[in-house]
């Protein structure tokens, strides 16, 4: 099974299904992954996912949608994308559900 890691601080979002996205510099998942979901901090595993969709996104071209499924505002997924990699334009875009 594939893993990957989040920040603690997005953990309740992702269990709570108010975080469906995520925006990463990787792009190695595909669609149907069943993905096993840690804590970055402490890896400590909190849940699986199911990847819905990959695709390429440039920063520039983030808006109030993707704000939305991040349940961010705006300026604060790109300040969260800009602090996580910085100068860094080109991204994937990754949705996904919570699965039991």
């Amino acid at each position: 099974m594939k893993e990957i890691t989040f920040y603690k601080r997005f953990e309740k979002d992702i269990l709570e299904k108010k975080k469906t996205i995520t925006i990463r510099r990787e792009g190695d998942l595909k669609e149907g992954d069943i993905v096993r979901v840690s804590r970055y901090e402490d890896n400590i595993y909190f849940c699986n996912i199911k990847i819905l969709s990959v695709s390429q996104i440039n920063f520039d071209h983030l808006n109030e949608t993707h704000a939305i499924q991040e349940n961010m505002t705006l300026d604060q997924l790109k300040n969260v994308i800009s602090e996580i990699y910085p100068g860094l334009l080109d991204l994937f875009l990754i949705e996904f559900i919570l699965i039991d």
